[in-house]
């Protein structure tokens, strides 16, 4: 698996630092599942949740799915409505033209993040739980992990 792997492409207010040393996410979404590496070394594995609208790839925008394909990580947003978040770059240029090509939005904002801001102490509540608008959750302390390891420009692969 990790050779198919290798081809893909604190607070709010005081966002911790950024190390940056994993350059690829592995998000496997019929497992639940968003894997970090440093090359080929996995360096952290996380249960998450996702889009409310089930496992199908994203299609249109409101339609609640998590996209699937390759992408990078293309920003971060310090003061999200979640605690933390960075952008995941959907829709691709070839995803736009899919969508417009059937006269639809593809949507975008996709971002893996946090808890609602104020509901870290809640966590228990949306464990397990698919509540997402299309984007990736993970707790409170774990996008703070998450922040800190992953670089900006990191590949990430979305798949069923």
């Amino acid at each position: 698996m990790l050779l198919a792997l290798a081809s893909f492409g604190a607070s709010a207010a005081t966002p911790p630092a950024i190390e940056g040393t994993v350059d690829r996410i592995l998000i496997e979404k019929a497992a639940r599942r968003m894997t970090l590496y440093t090359g080929d070394r996995r360096v952290r594995t996380y249960v998450i949740s996702l889009g409310g609208g089930g496992l199908a790839a994203k299609a249109r925008r409101g339609d609640r799915r998590t996209p699937e394909g390759d992408y990078r990580i293309t920003g971060r947003n310090p003061n999200s409505r979640f605690h933390l978040s960075l952008r995941i770059g959907y829709p691709t240029p070839a995803q736009v033209a899919a969508a417009r090509a059937k006269g639809i939005d593809p949507g975008g904002d996709i971002m893996i993040h946090g808890l609602p801001n104020g509901r870290g102490a809640l966590a228990a509540l949306y464990q397990g739980r698919d509540w997402t608008d299309g984007c990736i959750a993970v707790t409170d302390p774990e996008i703070e992990e998450v922040w800190k390891l992953v670089r900006d420009g990191a590949r990430v692969r979305i798949t069923p």
